[in-house]
């Protein structure tokens, strides 16, 4: 049967009025307050509380697991109540409440109260950033792919900007401190995200009889993308601390900087390549090179193994799920993006239950098992390149 490659491309020109630049800025805006301070400000700020607050190791991945606990809520909330992704109230409450459990946060010293407020900030932070990225897919649709790459980056400049204020703060302040300074900085985003017009994102479905027969190379992606969300999560939660441990001065407390700012440019650069590159191949060695950096500090000191680490990880997160949803959307699964969002939010429960044993003897070791974890998403995603169907076409 002949095959039809249907190229990806703006199906306008738009004009200067048109301009996909406010939509990327507020989208990029929802997503760094959604997902760079949200939920990843924890990562610096946990060694602070070890230090100062007294916080066990085992309370410590017990609120990593309250937040990605909180993430799945809120992702199924937005797949049961679809009309949420049209509604500016729930994105502007989303924001809020993401700002109020932040700022709840230096309140108490009580581990139950912690685990409520990063539960919350779970459910909020998934609930903005299901109804942004509907509404950048819908607003950048006539635009090229790599805007929407750009707009996604605002997850690396959250991720940034959370890391630089907890490093400026935690010099002359304190743990409480450093939780204000992310709930104020949190603030700003939303107010710059605060006008996003939501929308459902646009797209024919395909009739059951007309769906290729794609469920193979699916089920190696969701198990490459749950094995991913283990192992990813397990560096998120834990990589500042072990650099900290391993390197000196500036570089372990400032690798939270460098990973966002790896992560910026990431998802504009891996959809560029995925013009030119199969991207179940280009997911496997963003994978690949995933897994190493998440090694690196386990298996050496210093700082060059620290910023290689950041690097590596950073450059490779987000572009990893960006093209797994990009690969799922494409085999035509029902419900594909749910699907495997779904997974994933599973494999980020996970990871932090897994990792606890092994922190007794430090940090390396959970490092270690992340890293393992993601090498065999490396496998499950080149299981998924063999005979992919690249170019579908639709069978009456």
């Amino acid at each position: 049967m002949r095959q039809v490659l249907a190229l990806p491309g703006p199906t306008c020109t738009p004009s200067r009025a048109d301009s996909p630049w406010p939509t990327v800025l507020r989208g990029a805006a929802a997503l760094a307050a959604a997902m760079g301070v949200g939920r990843f400000a924890y990562t610096p700020i946990m060694p602070l509380m070890h230090a100062q607050a007294g916080m066990a190791d085992s309370l410590g991945a017990s609120l990593a697991t309250a937040n990605y606990l909180g993430y799945l809520a809120g992702a199924l909330l937005g797949i049961a109540a679809p009309r949420l992704l049209r509604s500016a109230a729930a994105l502007r409450t989303g924001l809020l409440a993401l700002a109020a459990s932040l700022a709840l946060m230096p309140m108490t010293h009580d581990g139950g109260a912690w685990w409520a407020l990063r539960l919350a900030a779970g459910a909020a932070s998934a609930l903005v950033f299901v109804i942004a990225t509907s509404a950048l897919l819908a607003g950048l649709a006539a635009h090229a792919e790599h805007m929407t790459g750009w707009a996604f980056g605002g997850v690396g400049a959250g991720i940034a900007l959370s890391g630089l204020t907890v490093v400026a703060v935690q010099q002359a302040g304190s743990w409480q401190t450093a939780w204000a300074a992310c709930a104020a900085l949190t603030v700003l985003l939303s107010a710059a995200a605060w006008v996003l017009v939501p929308r459902a994102a646009a797209g024919a479905a395909t009739a059951p009889a007309e769906r290729p027969r794609t469920r193979r190379w699916f089920t190696a992606l969701l198990a490459s993308y749950v094995l991913e969300g283990i192992g990813y999560i397990i560096a998120g939660t834990f990589l500042v601390a072990a650099l900290q441990q391993g390197a000196p001065g500036w570089i372990g407390s400032g690798s939270w900087i460098v990973v966002g700012l790896a992560a910026l440019p990431s998802c504009a650069l891996w959809m560029r390549l995925a013009r030119r590159m199969s991207r179940p191949a280009l997911l496997t060695i963003s994978l690949s090179l995933q897994a190493i950096g998440i090694a690196l500090p386990a298996l050496s000191f210093g700082s060059v193994p620290a910023l290689a680490s950041a690097v590596l990880f950073g450059a490779t997160f987000m572009g990893v799920s960006t093209m797994t949803l990009a690969i799922g959307t494409h085999l035509r699964i029902p419900r594909a993006v749910a699907l495997l969002t779904t997974g994933y939010s599973l494999g980020q429960i996970l990871g932090p239950l897994l990792a606890a044993p092994l922190l007794h003897h430090g940090y390396h070791c959970a490092l270690l098992l992340g890293a393992a974890l993601v090498l065999a998403a490396a496998c499950a995603a080149a299981a998924c390149c063999i005979r992919f169907p690249h170019h579908l076409t639709q069978t009456a």
